[in-house]
């Protein structure tokens, strides 16, 4: 059975023009999961109404 990713990694491989070997196929799917699991941290974290931006410094 395939994994649910699998059909989302064929998809953008073929959009992008991507040849994706059966082989790598897993470990693409790896890297997502936990690219997708650290977005959810991000998107869950709550920052109050009246959170700002830092600033930013240059040199």
């Amino acid at each position: 059975m395939a994994e649910p990713l699998d059909d989302y990694i064929d998809a953008v491989g073929r959009a992008l023009g991507l040849p994706i070997e059966e082989a790598w196929q897993g470990a693409i799917r790896a890297n997502l999961e936990v690219s997708l699991r650290l977005a959810k941290l991000v998107d869950d974290y709550k920052l109050s109404d009246d959170a700002e931006p830092a600033s930013v410094y240059t040199a």
